[in-house]
């Protein structure tokens, strides 16, 4: 099999990380940066979502997770964030409810339609579009002060893709909020059984090391690291 060079520091130095009944992950032993291999086309991975209706879950315990909502926002408000807001990933339209409520001009972005109209029944004051990063970027061409991305990096086939449509929806000095599974978090445990171990859904697996060389090969700078007790990573980058 030929493998690809790794999307963060292009090294093909390539090696085996995980093998099982749902995919291969390989591992590059120069940054850290693990992936699956291969990745599924597009149309498979939309059709996995939309069979799976993997948007419905979150739209569940409607109150925590507005309260969850409520203190992201109020860091990204401390970070001096204001003006427009982006939710890239939107679902249920939580945080983009949380930002108007904070005197954001908020706006959210999903491509699960289910997700859409359900926030858009519940918090219909904001915005809202049903398509990709890629496409809302091609047709927008306003720049928003801050843009919140929670978990979505990791489904994507093309991290380097990914982060130009982020850093092309953000004005230089305004604020990205990034969250995303960490692989080798301390309370991470077994690999298989692990809530952040969904291949074929995740095809892209990052630590804080390989996450801060991509943010900083995209030309954004680190404002602060969130500790989390869960293993995931939290992060507030600004475009510099």
């Amino acid at each position: 099999m030929t493998l690809p060079p790794c999307q963060v520091c292009n090294s093909a130095q390539i090696r085996d990380y995980h093998r099982d009944g749902r995919g291969a992950l390989f591992e590059c032993t120069e940054c850290g940066f693990v992936f699956l291999h291969p990745i599924p086309e597009a149309g498979a991975l939309a059709a996995l979502y939309e069979q799976e209706n993997i948007g419905a879950g979150y739209l569940r315990k409607v109150p925590a997770k507005m309260r969850r909502a409520r203190a992201r926002i109020a860091l990204l408000r401390r970070q001096g964030a204001a003006g427009r807001f982006l939710d890239v990933g939107c679902n249920g339209g939580f945080m983009v409810e949380a930002a108007r409520e904070a005197g954001f001009a908020a706006q959210g972005l999903d491509p699960d339609t289910i997700s859409v109209e359900w926030a858009r029944a519940r918090y219909p004051r904001n915005q809202y579009a049903v398509a990709t990063l890629e496409q809302f970027a091609a047709h927008n061409p306003a720049p928003f002060d801050a843009v919140y991305c929670s978990e979505v990096i990791e489904h994507v086939p093309d991290c380097n893709v990914f982060m130009d449509g982020l850093k092309e929806l953000l004005r230089p000095g305004g604020i990205l909020y990034l969250t995303t599974p960490d692989i080798r978090h301390w309370r991470r445990g077994p690999l298989v059984g692990w809530d952040g171990y969904k291949p074929p859904e995740h095809c892209l697996y990052f630590s804080p090391g390989p996450l801060r060389r991509l943010l900083g090969s995209h030309g954004f700078r680190i404002v602060r690291w969130r500790w989390t007790l869960k293993p995931g990573i939290q992060v507030l980058a600004a475009r510099a």
